[in-house]
């Protein structure tokens, strides 16, 4: 069975921001075990599982990525969208836009101390849109 829905998410501020609470809700009725794809369809964003009991690992991700992939790098030339437009697409490149996750009797495999992450990379993103499919 294929069991597809598609989602979009509020607008985020510039930051890493946990949604599995948003992405478990839409499997409310869902009872199927199987493998969940979530994909982001955007260029300028990514999505990421990660730790999500201590917030200070969100703010260190933002920190080491910013600093390692700046906005307004002088050697930019696709800046037509704004100074943070291809650092954005850099960083979605890196962090990418999909995961996979077991899903066990409609709930998400992930592990204790696992979240999950929208990586907004633009300080105005907008909203964003995700596809879950599962397949069981």
């Amino acid at each position: 069975m294929i069991w597809q829905k598609e989602i979009i998410l509020q607008p985020f501020p510039k930051g890493i921001h946990l949604i599995t609470e948003i992405i478990s809700e839409q499997l409310k009725d869902v009872s199927e075990s199987g493998m969940l794809n979530i994909f982001l369809k955007h260029t300028s964003a990514g999505i990421i599982i990660n730790e999500n009991a201590d917030p200070s690992v969100r703010t260190d991700f933002n920190n080491f990525v910013s600093h390692l992939i700046p906005d307004n790098f002088d050697q930019f030339t696709h800046v037509l969208e704004g100074p943070d437009d291809m650092s954005a697409h850099i960083k979605s490149s890196v962090f990418g836009q999909s995961l996979t996750i077991p899903i066990v009797d409609g709930q998400m495999a992930l592990g204790t101390w696992q979240g999950i992450y929208l990586c907004e990379f633009r300080s105005q993103g907008g909203r964003r849109k995700i596809v879950l499919t599962l397949l069981s």
